[in-house]
């Protein structure tokens, strides 16, 4: 049986365990929190290297990327680094391939009309696949990075600017604390003020990581199609009371619960006959096209 652990230094309240079969293989998958605490997150890893099929990094990416360039976030190297057998994922490669596909399928199906459509992306840097694939749909593009990460309520209207914005201020945010930049621990449970709450009022469609957009929401966001990874079914009840009209995951449901990409990029990790570090992404999407992955789509209110 094959074993995939998320190692996540997000709150430990939404860790998940499913065993399920994927391609004829039987596969036990895990998520498990640290609170925030990074130290634990490599203490976890290393007494479980070797042991485990794959990890996913969970709640932190090790690289941030725009256009070709790539940069590295300080914290996560050491956890990173603290597999010495175990294949290390953060989900990078798939947020590159599946995200992208996961908005030409909603395209080319008519789930969703983005052309003309007033789109928050609320992180560009962190899915910079999927900010690709909605640009080229003809949609109004707003992308949150300064809103979002650094709390500047300036909206970035092209990934253009971003490419730009990006080439200054990347190097330095890279090297911030990690707690500064995105929410973790127990930050992860609860809703701050929703000082945004016109960002999310003018789109129609709300897009990218959840706990980014969770952070800021408003109690109200009658009608918005939601776009994103990793809910739980409390996430889901939140956002149905909220008024949203349609969640769709980028990552299917197992178990009632949408797991991050970091898990099901080391999941195809585990059924790839390659070594995890020459997949390219055309490697990634035979491996997404064998499984049938489709997103997760319900329709809320």
């Amino acid at each position: 049986m094959k074993h995939v652990m998320s190692v996540s230094i997000g709150s430990s309240k939404r860790n998940h365990k499913v065993e399920t079969k994927i391609l004829g293989e039987e596969f036990i998958i895990e998520r498990v929190g640290t609170d925030g605490d990074i130290k634990k997150a490599i203490e976890i890893i290393q007494e479980n290297d070797g042991k485990v099929s794959a990890f996913g990094m969970g709640g932190i990416d090790l690289y941030v990327c725009i256009g070709n360039k790539r940069f590295t976030i300080k914290d996560a190297v050491p956890i990173a680094q603290a597999a010495k057998i175990s294949p290390i994922v953060d989900g990078s490669g798939l947020k590159n391939t599946l995200e992208r596909k996961v908005v030409d399928y909603l395209t080319e199906h008519e789930i969703v009309d983005f052309k003309n459509k007033k789109v928050l992306l609320v992180c560009g840097l962190d899915r910079f696949g999927m900010a690709e694939a909605l640009e080229k749909t003809g949609c109004d593009l707003v992308l949150g990075d300064l809103i979002f990460t650094v709390g500047i309520p300036i909206p970035i209207k092209s990934l253009n600017s971003l490419n730009v914005l990006a080439s200054i201020l990347a190097p330095i945010i890279c090297k911030l604390p990690f707690s500064m930049l995105y929410p973790t621990g127990k930050k992860q449970e609860k809703k701050v003020s929703s000082k945004f709450e016109r960002f999310y009022d003018e789109a129609d469609i709300i897009a990218g990581d959840f706990l980014f957009i969770k952070r800021y929401m408003p109690d109200d966001i009658p009608g918005k199609i939601i776009l994103t990874n990793t809910v739980t079914a409390d996430d889901v009840e939140m956002l149905s009371k909220s008024g949203a009209k349609m969640l769709i995951t980028t990552t299917p449901e197992l178990n009632g619960r949408s797991f991050g990409t970091n898990v099901m990029e080391a999941v195809l990790v585990s059924l790839s006959e390659k070594p995890y570090k020459s997949l390219t992404p055309k490697d990634y999407e035979e491996l997404l096209d064998k499984l049938g992955f489709a997103p997760r789509i319900e329709i809320l209110n």
